[in-house]
């Protein structure tokens, strides 16, 4: 079997490949292998089901020249609380919503929720209220434990309306070909 960096280096240029980006990427019980893809920051539209559907059957054929052993493949979009993990998701998505969790507390307090932006040198920074007026917290990528956008729904005109990382949707596969549940 493939190294964990190797088989996941196979995934990202797959993913990228297609025009997507990857968001993430694990080894789950029972040789589950999720990936999770997204549109490309300016790339118009959300991840469809027909977009699962061709990244699970393209990988499926490359993790199998490639010698990676899984028993099931599950591609979907990250989903409402899309996560943010590189400095690049930061960035793409200031002005946004956050909830963030520090890996060690800070006076006492692990998480946040407010707006993310931009903060001081390579940082980033989220404008919250915790009951005392608006608050500010710089922090950088090596203090987050998980930070993920808050989903926006809104309900008006008898539409859903969802904001900003679009719906979620799944498409499974396994050695025998791709079904879509």
């Amino acid at each position: 079997m493939l190294a964990a960096v190797v088989w996941q280096d196979v995934v990202e240029k797959t993913v990228t490949g297609l025009g997507f980006e990857l968001v993430d990427c694990e080894r789950a019980q029972r040789g589950l292998l999720r990936v999770f893809i997204d549109r490309p920051a300016g790339a118009a539209g959300t991840i469809s089901i027909d977009d699962c559907e061709a990244v699970t059957r393209q990988l499926q054929y490359v993790l199998e020249v490639e010698g990676v052993a899984y028993e099931r493949l599950e591609v979907s979009s990250p989903g409402l609380d899309r996560p943010l993990k590189r400095a690049a998701d930061f960035e793409r998505f200031a002005g946004q919503e956050i909830e963030l969790t520090l890996k060690q507390p800070l006076e006492g307090r692990k998480r946040y929720r407010g707006q993310l932006s931009a903060g001081v040198g390579a940082g980033f920074r989220v404008v919250f209220d915790a009951g005392k007026g608006e608050q500010a917290l710089d922090f950088s990528l090596d203090e987050v434990r998980e930070a993920r956008l808050v989903p926006v729904i809104d309900f008006k005109k008898g539409r859903a309306k969802v904001a900003p990382a679009g719906s979620q949707v799944s498409a499974h596969g396994d050695e025998d070909g791709g079904r879509i549940q």
